[in-house]
């Protein structure tokens, strides 16, 4: 245990829209992911919404994974390792509600394991699990989540009243909020946004304002601010020494969980690299004996 030297590393973006049907989820994310990655063919949503980010199809060539019932925490994890292992930059789950109140989603579960409290001990893990492949992902990840619906009363500037539709409460398990980057909440069918959570302090305490491609190009700038881990998996090849990959190891303290499988190959490839020295040294030494001997 040791005091580390705050540093700041390039992150993926964990971002997190939230709103009541109708406020503009799916093309807000969809424009944020374009953003980010200013190309369609690197972009995936894992469509939980009957198939509707293909009415999207016009903005461009982005990738669909339809994802039906049952809404289980594996099979979300099983839809973002196949977005991962196609090289795409930026997944858009589109929703993970259903992960939590949908057909075969974590409620479900609960209740037909009996619905008591002790049943959550079975539940929670799978649901955990389900967060670890967003949060450790290699991709840049955008949720939706769905919000509970309120109506009221609003008298407009013509003196006239008129039903509003509010998004209360997210519609996903209490806390998700504190993992995200930036969780933006949709407050009205105007697509309207404010920041609820910002880590980036980008957004926060700012007016309202409409989603764009302009949104996403400021997060990645935010992002790609400190050191890389591809810089950072640079200097771990071109280190020849043990010592040097602790060293290095220690460098990247904020990034040891990412690195750790690069280190402990490269430290196999040096004690091998030394490994045949030794032994190349022995054959010459015994050579020599033999030329001395005779």
């Amino acid at each position: 245990m040791q005091l580390q030297q705050a540093q700041r590393h390039q992150v993926k973006l964990r971002l997190g829209l939230s709103g009541a049907s109708g406020f503009g989820k799916t093309m807000s994310a969809l424009l944020l992911a374009y953003g980010i990655t200013e190309d369609w063919n690197k972009i995936a949503v894992i469509d939980t919404e009957n198939n509707s980010a293909s009415l999207y199809s016009h903005l461009g060539n982005f990738n669909v994974l339809n994802l039906n019932e049952p809404y289980n925490p594996e099979r979300y994890i099983q839809a973002i390792k196949v977005c991962e292992n196609a090289n795409i930059e930026v997944i858009i789950i589109d929703s993970i509600t259903h992960e939590w109140n949908g057909k075969g989603g974590c409620l479900q579960l609960h209740e037909q394991l009996g619905g008591r409290f002790q049943d959550w001990a079975k539940i929670t893990p799978r649901h955990n699990a389900f967060i670890d492949a967003i949060l450790q992902s290699k991709c840049h990840i955008i949720t939706t989540a769905r919000r509970k619906i309120d109506y009221s009363l609003d008298t407009g500037n013509n003196g006239r009243t008129k039903v509003v539709k509010h998004g209360t409460k997210e519609i996903t398990r209490e806390g998700f909020e504190y993992e995200l980057t930036v969780n933006f909440e949709l407050i009205n069918d105007k697509h309207l946004a404010k920041a609820s959570k910002d880590r980036t302090g980008l957004f926060m305490n700012k007016p309202e304002f409409v989603i764009g491609t302009g949104t996403g190009k400021r997060l990645i700038q935010w992002c790609n601010q400190g050191i890389s881990i591809e810089q950072a998996k640079k200097e771990i090849a071109e280190c020849t020494t043990v010592e040097g990959l602790r060293h290095l190891y220690q460098k990247y303290s904020g990034l040891q969980k990412q690195l750790h499988q690069t280190i402990v190959e490269r430290k196999e490839a040096i004690e091998n690299i030394s490994s045949q020295v030794v032994k190349d040294n022995q054959i010459v030494k015994s050579s020599e004996n033999e030329i001395n001997s005779q």
